[in-house]
């Protein structure tokens, strides 16, 4: 009785995601048959485990209403839902969780954990083991996993998460994705092809900044001179303009990788919602690696711990001789929670005055990374950042304008220091993403999604050109502009 209940169960607390899908009626047939499969496949490993009927269905149901409880909350804050490549993010939640568990709630963390534990209290209590159960689960395992051979033909996901969970469910789009990330990332042989690196071999500074997007666009009574100096470096710059990039508020490694690999989702299949889970097991062009055959020091400098997102591992093979990590900043100034954009500027500027070598220094900030609305407005950011003051709900665009604005000086420092460079330079800077601040939006809007970017160079010459930009192609245009 508990395998058919656990399954009717299973599938009604689908009816909690949001945005809602379907009912399983509506579904393709195999979407059915995966779900049916996986749960079988669960409740009969758990039974088999524990000896427990009755347990192992509650304990089936806990885990998928956590999953269905994290979906939601990714939804809200990103605007997709979870899909099999997130799961790596339960063990990044225990190790940086002020990165993760704030945007599903810290009160619904504890009741989430609260709830496992009294579950696993309670059913290890009260329900004895049942003696001669585990042939039986045996049983129901095989006949789960044959369904899930039977449905796995036939799939091919769409790499829309909405969508696919719309046409199949949310346990057969975790299937489907799982599966296909055993495909291995094969880049086009020819994506760097027309990149040509220029004769007299300027030092390169590209920066991701945090969240950067010009937030005077949200029609929230921002000062304009919060970005005064990007202003000005667009206006001299070699081209700059909007950039559509592959993530929202959060998932900076698509965005990085963009850049770097020059790749577009589409030639990344699934791989486009984690690059880096599979990259070490294939071998992939990039821009660092360019560089580093033409006779340039790469350098990527990240105030974070290089651990994260397995960089430390990740960034050699995708052609770095150096990660400068949160180790170099271990007595930096901070803004807020994370390393200030002002300390990173001096690691770059630091970086610049010694090398011996062309020199390509890839920066990806901290300074502005949510969650915004752990920090709290000060008395004088409302008159330094508005011509009048926002509306109720809006604290979050208050702290996010105070770093843009530190972002706006970083921009500022670096070009003053490479106008005293004794070298050509190029500097680029982009956003990876817009900011996290579903509150704010409620008010104003959504956003579009795209950031800002600009190319700009020491030497003079060139008429600036303002032009939309995709990520994937801006480190050519970085390199072939002017």
């Amino acid at each position: 009785m508990s395998w058919l209940a656990g399954l009717v169960l299973s599938f009604a607390l689908l009816a909690l995601l949001r945005p809602a899908i379907p009912a399983p009626w509506s579904w393709r047939w195999r979407g059915i048959l995966l779900h049916g499969g996986l749960w079988l496949v669960v409740h009969a490993l758990l039974v088999l485990l524990l000896g427990r009927l009755w347990f192992a269905m509650a304990l089936g149901l806990a885990l998928l209403m956590l999953i269905v409880q994290v979906s939601n909350a990714k939804y809200h804050a990103l605007r997709e839902p979870f899909v099999f490549q997130d799961f790596e993010y339960f063990t990044d939640a225990l190790r940086h969780p002020r990165l993760y568990i704030p945007f599903l709630g810290w009160w619904k963390f504890l009741v989430i954990v609260l709830v496992l534990a009294t579950a696993l209290a309670i059913g290890l209590w009260l329900e004895p083991v049942v003696v001669g159960v585990r042939p039986v689960a045996a049983g129901v395992l095989a006949l789960g996993a044959m369904l899930l051979v039977v449905a796995a033909r036939g799939g091919q996901p769409l790499f829309e998460p909405l969508e696919d969970m719309r046409r199949e469910g949310l346990l057969a789009s975790l299937w489907d994705y799982g599966w296909a990330e055993r495909q291995p990332l094969n880049a086009p042989v020819d994506v760097w092809s027309a990149l040509q690196v220029p004769e007299n071999l300027p030092d390169l500074v590209v920066v991701q900044s945090e969240s950067f997007f010009d937030a005077r666009r949200l029609g929230a009574g921002v000062r304009r001179d919060v970005l005064a100096t990007f202003d000005d470096i667009c206006a001299e710059a070699i081209c700059s303009g909007r950039l559509r990039v592959p993530a929202w508020g959060a998932n900076t490694v698509r965005s990085e990788f963009a850049f770097l690999a020059g790749l577009d989702e589409a030639a990344l299949g699934v791989h486009r919602f984690n690059p880096y889970r599979c990259i070490l097991s294939s071998t992939t062009e990039t821009l660092a690696t360019r560089l580093r055959a033409a006779g340039y020091r790469t350098v990527c400098v990240h105030p974070y711990p290089a651990s994260f997102y397995n960089r430390q591992r990740v960034f050699p093979h995708l052609g770095f001789d150096e990660f400068v990590d949160i180790e170099a900043f271990a007595d930096a100034e901070r803004a807020g929670p994370y390393v200030s954009d002002k300390a990173v500027t001096d690691k770059v500027i630091e970086l610049l005055a010694g090398a011996t070598q062309p020199l390509f220094i890839f920066v990806i900030t901290m300074e502005n990374h949510g969650p915004l609305h752990l920090e709290r407005v000060q008395p004088d950011d409302l008159p330094a950042l508005y011509d009048m003051p926002p509306p109720g709900g809006c604290d979050d665009l208050t702290v996010y304008l105070r770093h843009l604005r530190n972002a706006d000086a970083m921009i500022g420092r670096l070009r003053a220091a490479l106008v005293e460079h004794s070298r050509p330079a190029r500097f680029c800077w982009y956003g990876d993403h817009v900011p996290i601040m579903p509150s704010v939006y409620r008010v104003f809007g959504d956003p579009d999604g795209q950031t800002e970017y600009f190319v700009w160079q020491n030497l003079k010459g060139g008429c600036p050109e303002r032009r939309p930009c995709t990520l994937h192609s801006l480190a050519k245009d970085y390199l072939n502009a002017g």
